[in-house]
């Protein structure tokens, strides 16, 4: 790496949320609506070094596009299965479709906006349904 792009990460590795989120903005345009500081710090270093050292070369883009598409956790179960567990003294399940997954007759794109949904604050999906064990 050349000294101006190490001085570059280096800065962002100081930087709190607010100056991430301009610092992107003067680059590379909006910035992904992110509040987690490390993760944003990660994507701006690596956008920055890719700017300037070209990024992925071609044979990785050629197998990441070999892959596919990411499919949300919990999918691989396969349509139709039912995710239950108690919650505050209630049963509830989900439904894994085709198009996401079904809880109270209402359709969401991922395990974890299902749980946040069921726990009326954040969850990780797989967690809660005990899918992960931490």
């Amino acid at each position: 790496m050349t000294e101006a792009l190490e001085a570059s990460v280096a800065e962002i590795e100081n930087m709190d949320l607010d100056r991430l989120r301009t610092f992107w903005r003067e680059r590379f345009g909006a910035p992904p609506p992110l509040r987690s500081e490390p993760i944003m710090r990660q994507l701006l270093a690596w956008r920055v070094q890719a700017q300037a050292m070209g990024g992925l070369d071609a044979e990785t883009r050629k197998a990441l596009a070999r892959s596919g598409p990411v499919q949300a956790e919990g999918k691989h179960l396969g349509v139709g299965a039912r995710l239950t567990r108690l919650w505050k003294g209630r049963e509830v399940t989900v439904v894994v479709e085709e198009q996401g997954f079904r809880w109270n007759d209402q359709l969401f794109p991922s395990l974890s906006a299902a749980a946040t949904a069921i726990a009326c604050t954040r969850w990780n999906g797989p967690r809660f349904f005990g899918l992960r064990s931490s």
